[in-house]
């Protein structure tokens, strides 16, 4: 099975920035989609960026020109600039579809999530 690895959260005063990463784990042949999600309390979980396999990207309209998604084979990354108190969350890293083998097989995982790493943005 694999797993996605989530670092880079933190606390950071409004106007800073971070950078998210995440590292899926195991012997792994393809990956679909790999994006960022958040969840603040009290609120659903949301799509904060994302990038398939072919490069194209989708980012949420909050984002507004201040996050950037990067993939880098099986990592991806997610540089957030410009942070504000309301991006405060914990965030997740997401694959809809890994391929992966294992005894000699190739296996499929869908809708894997890392563990989340919490970004505080302090006023």
């Amino acid at each position: 099975q694999v797993q996605l690895v989530e670092s880079g959260g933190g606390l950071v005063r409004s106007g800073g920035s971070l950078r998210l990463s995440c590292t899926a784990s195991g012997n792994i042949y393809s990956i679909n989609v790999l994006g960022w999600y958040r969840q603040a309390p009290g609120k659903q979980r949301e799509l904060v960026a994302s990038m398939s396999r072919d490069g194209s990207t989708n980012y949420a309209n909050f984002v507004e020109d201040r996050f950037n998604i990067v993939r880098v084979e099986k990592m991806v990354y997610l540089q957030m600039n410009s942070l504000k108190p309301e991006d405060t969350a914990v965030y997740y890293c997401n694959a809809d579809l890994i391929r992966y083998y294992t005894g000699g097989s190739l296996q499929n995982q869908f809708d894997s999530w890392g563990q989340g790493t919490q970004v505080t943005v302090s006023s």
